[in-house]
């Protein structure tokens, strides 16, 4: 009987292993996402609490919401009854302090600081230092995109663990839309000898506050540039590079690159070069 009951484990363990993966992936953990509530972190600054408080009223319809003070976020951290919402500082491993502020949606749990709550998703949001005000435009965008993911993390695992560069293949259905790029978004190696032989009448090349426009006013069938670097950027750090679609929000291309002495921040030419394969020019 023993020997039968030795088997018969010894059987069931691969079953028994995959279950606890299962479990323990991070599509189970975060299965919770919309029947918990999401507390929505505000940071003391006024101007951008008001807006923030305002756009996720517009448009937060995932899970359950709720505002609370960094104080409260201090003291409700530990419980996993709640995700939070919230934009913190990132510091990368070679820079000297933090470069870039983060949209992060997080969950709670016990033990957790900030650096080891469990990740649902983050999107690079401003410079840490003397942000530009753009990244108010695109804030209702960056709020549909963090929703859309999390439900997609919900669904595939493959999602959640990638992060939001899974999103990067949505450039192949753009063959027929207008890229609009801000000037500022381009790196020094997009030239003008570049732009001539890689830039064609679908790739608008503007000012920032026209770029911004195209955001503003929902633009159809257009797709929006949007660049995140540290405003002093060093070797070492990271340079993020969006393209959002200006009437669905929804993220097309979104990859980054290691500022090196060759390689600054924006878009560079490989990017482009990228972005013309997918939509079938060489």
């Amino acid at each position: 009987m023993r020997k039968v009951f030795i088997m018969l484990a010894v059987a069931l363990l691969p079953l028994m292993a995959g279950a606890q993966a299962q479990i323990n992936t991070k599509k189970v953990k975060i299965s919770d996402f919309t029947e918990k509530i999401t507390k929505v972190v505000l940071t003391g600054n006024d101007f951008y609490d008001i807006a923030l408080q305002d756009e996720v009223k517009a448009r937060w319809r995932v899970s359950p919401y709720e505002f609370c003070t960094w104080d409260e976020f201090q003291k409700d951290r530990n419980s996993s009854d709640f995700y939070f919402l919230l934009t913190t500082s990132s510091q990368f491993k070679k820079e000297s302090e933090p470069g870039l502020d983060l949209l992060s949606l997080v969950k709670g749990g016990t033990g957790a600081t900030i650096n080891s709550m469990l990740e649902v998703v983050f999107i690079p949001f401003a410079p840490a230092e003397d942000p530009s005000g753009r990244e108010m435009v695109f804030l209702p965008a960056f709020l549909d995109i963090i929703q859309k993911h999390a439900l997609m993390s919900m669904e595939k695992d493959t999602d959640g663990y990638i992060g939001l560069s899974n999103n990067s293949m949505n450039i192949a259905k753009a063959k027929n839309m207008e890229f609009v790029f801000s000037e500022d978004d381009l790196s020094s190696e997009i030239t003008r000898e570049f732009r001539d032989l890689n830039f064609d009448s679908d790739m608008v090349i503007t000012d920032e506050d026209s770029a911004d426009d195209y955001m503003l006013e929902n633009a159809p069938n257009t797709l929006v540039s949007y660049v995140v670097a540290p405003t002093d950027a060093q070797p070492g750090s990271f340079c993020y590079k969006m393209l959002i679609n200006s009437e669905t929000h929804e993220l097309y291309y979104f990859r980054r690159h290691r500022i090196t002495k060759k390689f600054g921040p924006g878009f560079l030419a490989e990017d482009i070069r990228r972005i013309n394969s997918y939509r079938g020019r060489k």
